[in-house]
Order: C-alpha cells, then structure tokens, then sequence
C-alpha cells in the first residue's frame, strides 16, 4: 500500500482518504504517513482537522509520526502545524507533544538537527516546559525531552529531577535514563548521588532507586557501588532486598558495564556473605535472556517494588534488544499504584507526606515513549471507575507502524548495479487493564501484547542484456499476555503472576 501511494498524486490521496470506509480509515492515515512523500502529507494536511477528527484518529496520526524510522522535516513540520495554537483535547495534545519529541531525537540521529522544523520543536518543548502550570503538562514536556535525546537538554532536566515533586522527579529520571552511558556525566552522577543518599531533601523511595539504578547502570565508579551496597543496611526491608537482588542480576549479566567491578568488590567477605544479603522482603528483580545469537541479545527484565505492608509499589516489563554495542527498549510497561496503604489502614513511615491514591502506567515501545495512562487519581475518581467500569481494557497503542524503510544501490566489480529494497512493518496491539475490588480486598493487573511483523526483502539486478530479482518475504505473528493478582485480606500478601506466551506461527 505504501509502495503504491508513492507514486500517488496528491488529489489522489485525498480522494482516497475521504471515501476510505470508517474502519479503514485509520489504516489509510498510517499508510499516508509512513509514504512521507510531498503528495501525501500535502493531502494529510488537508484532511485532518484537529478541531473536528475523532481523537482515536488524531492519536493514530501523532503515533504513526512518532514511529517513523526515517522522519523528514516536513513531517514535523506538519505535525507542529496542527498542535499550533488550537485548543484540543488533553490525550491528542499529550500524544503531539511526545511525538513532536521522537521526531526531533530522529532527526537529529540524522544529522538533521539543524533543520529549521528542528528548531521549532525544541523551542516548543522548552517552552511549553518553562510555562507549564499543572504538574501533569510538566511531565509530558519532560518525557518528550526524554524522546529527543538532546544532551544540551540534560541540566535542565537535572534541575527538574532534584528540585520537582514526585511525579515531576519520576518523570525526569526516566528520561535522563534514555540518554547513553557516553551522555551520563559527573555532574550527572553526582545529582543521582544527592537524591540516593538524600543530600538535599527527602525523596520518595521510587526516586531514589531509580537515581541508584542510574549509578549503576552507567559505568560505576567502586566508590558509588560499595556506597550503595552500604546503604542497604540503612534502608527499609523492601528497598534494600530490591537494590540487593539489582546488583545480584549485574554479576550474573555478561553485558552488564559494572559486572568486572561487582566481582571485585564481592572479594571483601566482610560484604558478600549471607547476613548481608539474606533481606527479607517480598520485591524482587529479575532480568536474563530471551535470544543470543552472534549479533543479538533479547533480554526480558521484570522488576516488583512492594510496600512494606505488602502491596504492589511499581512493577516494570521490560523486553530489550542489544546488537552491536547499542541498546534499544523494544517495549517497556510500568505500572504504578499509590496511596493505597493509607486506604487499607496501614501507618505512614515518620515523615512521610500521605499521596494521593493513584495508578498510572506508562509504556516505552522501540525507544518511543507514549504518553502516560492514569487509571485513577483519588478516592472519588476510583469508585466512579469502579461503579461505572465497562470491564473494557484501556487500549495503550493500536496501529500499523512502518519500521523499517531501507534503499541501497550497490555497485558490483562486474560494473553492474544492484538494487536493494527493504521494508519491515509492524501490527500492533497493546492494552492495559488495573482493577480493584475494596471489598475482596484484590488488586488485579493484566498487560496484553499482540504483533505481527512482516519483512519484504527486494534485490533487483537490471542491465540490457540481463533481469534478476530475489524477493524474500517474512511474516511472524506473537502474543504476549502479563497478569498480577493481588490478595491482601490476610497476611502475608497473596499474589499470582502469570506471564502467557501464545504460539508463534513463522512464515
């Protein structure tokens, strides 16, 4: 469909987005933004109406931009086009913001950052950023700059993770987490030093694992790691078993970058012996290999934070891919509840603020982040969802995304040419579902994940007196369903975790 609109003129484009039935509609937008060509984004220009479109269009557009492996700066100068100025509605602005952000990262990977459609988008995310009220527009400013990658935008966003709320601090930790090791400075390490070891104020105990996690991950120094591991005995139960099982899962990793310096430090007995390690909390951390081939690493990664009354804290999924000394989050889904103790009558820690009862969820897939889902965000907002809940799963991404758009002409000894197209989409289906009963005491969590891949390979030798070609294609189809069950009318905690993988058919 794609090959085909690009040699499309723009009317004809348009014709066919106005006539598309409804249910095709959305496949036809996706089409015409993966082309990228003159004609279809001047017909994509001309059909969308921010102000009138049904936002699950809108949000259909703004993703399969976002997506783009190869973006021009027409693109973004389109999508910056329709957010200018218009008042829209809190999801399809959300959804434009963080993609206006994965376009400016891409394009700069190509050497585009010069580009004028460049310029424009950062200043609109550093401004839109310097004049955000409301704690949630601050946070999808935060995560667009975590999709761009700009490392002239790191101190801004240290300021934001030492200086913010939780949710703000939460927000810049996970994107400065995005930047590669190359981009995690002293200065970097030490702001993740002073919220670890709570130098300036007290932060909430999701904050500081994810500033350890940081030092960690990024070329510790033997000091930061001994600090951390030291640190442990200082903390509660279940942040410490949690640090504890993360540095286990670095010796046990090959790839890990402090894995030499883990194994030196684990010579002092005084250390690696069972007193130390033995914590007794329920959290756990677990990360190891799906694939490992000469050229890749897939790795699957589950992490579980729980409270010290035995709820669910945080949970994270993560499905990673290295080739070649390069990391890419193929999908990462974070699940959060907040508050929830203080529903159930347990007693705050001295000190600590009450937070507001909260779920949320946000999801990173193939190095994009998507704009956060709230569940519910206080008492009233969760019985309303309780009461008045469909029983239908919160859908996170559904579309078909171009991912890979390769052309390459490679000249042989012989003097001849050969031609080499490749093209690699992706259907998929994400969606996300949280529910609580107060009654039964249970607090449910499913992630559902359907794709199916297709790969068209297309190698062309043409010469007068000679027509080969060699057409390969591929198609692979999975489902991926995560379920947590939680039980808390009794202690300990009860809890099921179900992680179901449905057959995978291989063309």
């Amino acid at each position: 469909f794609i090959q085909m609109l690009r040699s499309a003129k723009k009317i004809d484009v348009l014709e066919l987005l106005r006539r598309a039935p409804e249910e095709m509609l959305p496949f036809v937008v996706e089409a015409a933004v993966a082309t990228q060509s003159v004609a279809s984004l001047a017909a994509l220009s001309d059909f969308l109406d921010f102000g009138k479109e049904p936002k699950s269009l809108l949000e259909k557009f703004l993703y399969a931009a976002a997506f783009s492996p190869r973006p021009s700066g027409e693109l973004l100068h389109l999508v910056l086009d329709k957010l200018d100025g218009k008042q829209l509605a809190s999801e399809v602005w959300e959804t434009g913001i963080v993609a206006v952000g994965s376009l400016v990262g891409k394009l700069c990977q190509q050497k585009l950052c010069g580009l004028q459609e460049v310029e424009r988008g950062v200043a609109t995310i550093l401004g839109g950023l310097r004049g955000a009220k409301e704690e949630p527009e601050v946070v999808v400013y935060l995560l667009a700059l975590g999709n761009a990658g700009l490392p002239e935008t790191i101190p801004t966003l240290l300021d934001y993770a030492e200086e913010g709320p939780t949710a703000i601090t939460t927000a810049a930790l996970s994107a400065l987490r995005r930047f590669p090791a190359q981009h995690i400075s002293s200065k970097v390490k030490r702001a993740m030093r002073r919220i670890f070891h709570e130098k300036r104020k007290s932060y909430e105990k999701t904050c500081r694992l994810a500033a350890a996690e940081m030092l960690l991950d990024n070329e510790p120094s033997p000091m930061d790691v001994l600090n951390i591991l030291l640190a442990t005995n200082e903390l509660e139960t279940e942040m410490a078993t949690f640090l504890l099982l993360k540095v286990q899962n670095s010796l046990r990793a090959d790839h890990h970058p402090a894995r030499k310096i883990m194994k030196d430090i684990m010579r002092d007995p005084q250390i690696n012996n069972y007193n130390f390690f033995s914590k007794a909390g329920i959290s756990s951390s677990f990360s190891g290999p799906l694939t490992v081939t000469q050229d890749l690493l897939s790795t699957f990664g589950l992490d579980l934070l729980f409270l010290e009354g035995g709820l669910l804290r945080k949970s994270v999924s993560d499905f990673s891919l290295l080739s070649r000394g390069r990391w890419l989050r193929a999908a990462q889904v974070t699940i959060e509840a907040q508050g929830m103790e203080s529903m159930l009558g347990e007693n705050l820690l001295e000190g600590e603020e009450e937070p507001e009862l909260t779920a949320r969820m946000s999801a990173i897939f193939f190095d994009v982040q998507l704009r956060p889902i709230v569940f519910f965000q206080g008492y009233t907002d969760l019985m309303a969802k309780v009461l008045l809940s469909s029983g239908e799963p919160t859908s996170v991404v559904k579309g078909n995304l171009l991912l890979m758009d390769h052309h390459q002409v490679i000249p042989l000894q012989s003097g001849l040419q050969v031609a080499i197209k490749l093209q690699g989409g992706l259907g998929l289906d994400i969606s996300a579902d949280m529910g609580v009963s107060i009654w039964e005491q249970e607090l449910k969590t499913s992630i559902n994940t359907r794709g199916s891949l297709a790969i068209d390979f297309q190698a062309e030798l043409d010469a007068p007196f000679l027509q080969a070609t060699l057409r390969s294609q591929t198609e692979v189809e999975t489902s991926i369903h995560f379920d947590t069950m939680l039980r808390f009318s009794g202690s300990p905690v009860l809890m099921c975790l179900q992680l179901r993988e449905e057959q995978v058919p291989y063309r």
